[in-house]
């Protein structure tokens, strides 16, 4: 009896392997927080790092994930996707903590700084190419939604007092002593993981006769396309990571300190409070997806995470208003995001096969990782050739268009996730020996 199967009918909350493995992700949320906050300041303090040495840390971290559909078609080559996840977590642990090892021997360079954010991006593309398929076999059918809102709402707490908590450690510890936690928290996910047991496929069912990686990594691309669920999510969230990128935190933040004339102050209010939107849709979203539909919640949602830029691009009048524009965007953004994301996602891991699951995440996120910096190099365009205020606008449309490859997929008829009502949308696994269109 697969772990799935162990937990249908049974409470998350009274499942002690779910539990682990929950509480793994949340430790090594709030490590990721200090690490975003610990490494830029490394750069800046010890390094004298210019703005644009900063911003290629940034840039190698988002690297790795042009490469996740050859990783993920790797990793759906190999029968353990629990021991790769918990090699990544210890491959972040052992690299964050060469930066404290090196900087008490004052030996930290710029180029290690490089070496961590892109080693841990790749470390981090192969724990989330092989997480889909642990994810199935841990959690029953009926509780993906569940199950995904938890894990999306620990990452939002992480997001409301991660920074806070960052702050405080580099405070008193220094930035790269700081780096010892990050490094601790994914020691403390590995253990957890490593406690957690679910069936995987014997080793033998990874095949040794499987076709070549390029071969695999094309069937997970073709079978994105060819399906009608998965195409038309993945043009949807690309779409909108793109118009979102466009506008970007720093044109955002930009736009807040030079036009609506807001203090650092006030906008850090304002984010916090968008943080907290973030938290309150990822607690509603099974909520709101039993009462209108898994389909439903994700179409809202894919409209709600960008349009309201719209609001803080039309912001006018005095402080209180410009400051509540700016909080209110953040809010219904966050809140939009997670009801996309947590249903989105749960979709996904229902219609997918088995032996589809890794190499269609990694086919998936080249796509929607890579058009990010796209995004960001076009909002710096529009910018500076149309004003921020517009740029905000055409962000805030452009992402809401993203519902137009919703609208004739199946997405929005789809009320649950039960078998008999995604059954005729759950594609055949392509193992690579039948033609595959170029």
């Amino acid at each position: 009896m697969s772990g799935a199967d162990r937990t249908a009918g049974i409470s998350l909350w009274r499942d002690r392997p779910f539990r682990r493995f929950w509480a793994g992700q949340s430790v090594s949320q709030f490590g990721d927080r200090i690490t975003e906050l610990a490494l830029p300041l490394i750069a800046v303090s010890a390094l004298s790092a210019s703005p644009n040495e900063v911003a290629w840390l940034t840039a190698l971290s988002w690297t790795p994930n042009l490469l996740a559909i050859l990783l993920g078609a790797w990793v759906d080559q190999r029968a353990r996707k629990r021991r790769l996840m918990i090699l990544a977590d210890l491959v972040r642990a052992a690299v964050l903590l060469s930066i404290p090892g090196a900087y008490l021997l004052g030996a930290v360079t710029l180029g290690q700084l490089y070496a961590v954010a892109l080693l841990t991006g790749a470390a981090g593309v192969l724990f989330n190419t092989a997480y889909p398929p642990f994810f199935v076999r841990l959690v029953s059918r009926t509780s993906y939604v569940d199950a995904n809102s938890k894990l999306s709402t620990s990452r939002s707490v992480s997001y409301v007092a991660g920074p806070a908590i960052g702050g405080v450690l580099v405070q008193a510890l220094t930035a790269p002593v700081t780096l010892v936690v990050d490094a601790l928290t994914f020691l403390v996910s590995a253990v957890l993981l490593g406690q957690v047991s679910v069936d995987e496929p014997p080793e033998s069912a990874a095949g040794t006769a499987a076709p070549s990686l390029l071969r695999r990594a094309r069937a997970g691309l073709s079978f994105i396309f060819r399906h009608p669920v998965l195409r038309a999510g993945l043009g949807c969230a690309a779409t909108v990571n793109f118009f979102t990128f466009v506008a970007g935190s720093g044109l955002i933040v930009l736009f807040a300190n030079r036009s609506l004339g807001l203090s650092a102050g006030v906008i850090g209010v304002a984010f916090g409070i968008g943080a907290t939107g973030a938290l309150l849709g990822a607690v509603l979203a099974p909520k709101i997806s039993g009462r209108i539909g898994v389909g439903r919640s994700i179409v809202v949602g894919a409209v709600l995470f960008p349009a309201p830029l719209a609001i803080t691009a039309a912001a006018d009048g005095p402080l209180w208003l410009r400051a509540g524009a700016l909080a209110a965007t953040e809010f219904l953004s966050g809140f939009g995001v997670m009801l996309f994301d947590v249903n989105l996602n749960s979709l996904q891991a229902a219609v997918i096969p088995d032996g589809m699951r890794s190499r269609v995440a990694g086919a998936y996120s080249t796509i929607n990782y890579g058009i990010r910096p796209v995004g960001a190099v076009v909002g710096g365009l529009l910018a500076t050739h149309l004003g921020l205020r517009a740029t905000l606008v055409i962000a805030a449309v452009g992402g809401a268009l993203s519902l137009l490859w919703l609208l004739p997929s199946p997405i929005p008829g789809i009320r649950s996730l039960a078998p008999d009502r995604v059954a005729d949308m759950e594609g055949d696994e392509d193992d690579g020996h039948r033609p595959v269109p170029c």
